[in-house]
């Protein structure tokens, strides 16, 4: 048997790239499949539900008792140690790829680790549908339109990272790009807080739905544009309807980064994405990009390296201007919306 573990600290889009990875692994090498805490799936960090809106097989339940008589498997963990914040001087930037090993994964093993890269489980793509199948009298179409542009707007555990935090300017290029693939666009915002979305984009709608709304929502639009969250991923995946998605390049570092991605996991074939100027490229260019970068960056040559204490203090330096900046536009922007400009 092949398993992983639902466990209490991740959210839904964690917890089915983990899921998912254990099915394919399991078919890669024909044995059954199983989830320690099953029950966990959607009682999280995010939620108390459980999976109330998808009918969804979830193998054999491990018991927490026979942890130990598997042989563990968690991917590789890369990470850039830099001067983003606090968090990214101590704990690093994960910046890991596939790890190739997760193809030799044997027989009575749990996954453990990111487990977001396509290539886990593009062998069996044609089966995430069946996978991850979403209850009839969940599903809905209610924002199935032609022109209707769906922005998947993250704030309320992002909003005191600025490093993570997408900016209104984001959205505002996804908007002008968006209006590109068409001219009549019209725009909708799903996110967890409305009031801080309003903020972010007084001039676009913003809902909040119970769990299923939300992820249908995703999975059944036209268009979307997307935060740097894995709980977009599957939908758009599974996505009968999908014409045109996109999401921040270099995903969890778009803020920040020079060119590396946290993580290139989480280039994805179904998804274009744009840079802090408002550039779009695919996700083959990306890739290329990438390897580029690999090759040719002094930052990467440091991957896995701690700073010593000169460059550290750098970093402190660069790390405490970065959240100033961020928390200087944050205050701009409350003047203005208070006089009545957006901005």
């Amino acid at each position: 048997m092949i398993g992983t573990e639902f466990s209490y600290g991740s959210g839904l889009g964690n917890q089915l790239f983990w899921y998912v990875c254990a099915r394919a692994a399991a078919e890669n090498k024909g044995c059954e499949f199983g989830i320690i805490n099953p029950k966990g799936l959607a009682n999280n960090m995010h939620s108390d539900t459980g999976m109330y809106f998808m009918d969804i097989d979830l193998g054999i339940e491990i018991p927490e008792a026979d942890k130990s008589k598997f042989t563990i498997f968690e991917d590789e963990d890369h990470r850039l140690y830099l001067g983003n914040s606090s968090h990214d001087m101590e704990h690093g930037v994960y910046v890991s790829g596939v790890d190739k090993a997760f193809f030799d994964i044997e027989d009575n093993t749990l996954l453990y680790g990111n487990l977001q890269g396509e290539e886990y489980f593009e062998k069996y793509k044609d089966k995430l549908k069946d996978w991850l199948k979403v209850k009839p009298e969940y599903d809905s179409h209610e924002y199935t339109k032609d022109n209707l542009c769906i922005i998947h707007l993250r704030c309320g555990d992002y909003s005191n990272s600025p490093e993570l935090w997408l900016d209104r300017k984001y959205w505002l290029h996804g908007i002008k790009n968006m209006k590109k693939v068409r001219p009549d666009m019209e725009f909708l915002a799903v996110t967890d807080d409305v009031e801080a979305a309003h903020k972010i984009l007084p001039e676009v709608k913003a809902v909040t739905n119970d769990l299923a709304k939300d992820y249908v929502t995703i999975k059944n639009a036209k268009y979307l544009l997307l935060s740097n969250s894995s709980f977009a991923v599957f939908p758009a995946f599974t996505s009968d309807e999908l014409v045109y998605a996109i999401a921040p390049k270099y995903w969890a570092r778009h803020n920040v980064s020079d060119g590396y991605w946290a993580s290139e996991q989480n280039i994805y074939s179904c998804f274009h994405y744009m840079d802090k100027k408002g550039g779009v490229f695919s996700a083959d260019e990306c890739r290329k990009e990438l390897e580029e970068y690999k090759k040719a960056s002094p930052v990467y040559r440091r991957l896995d390296r701690k700073p010593g204490a000169v460059l550290k203090f750098g970093q402190n330096i660069r790390a405490k201007a970065l959240y100033f900046a961020y928390m200087s536009r944050k205050a701009y922007r409350s003047i203005v919306r208070r006089m009545g400009i957006i901005g």
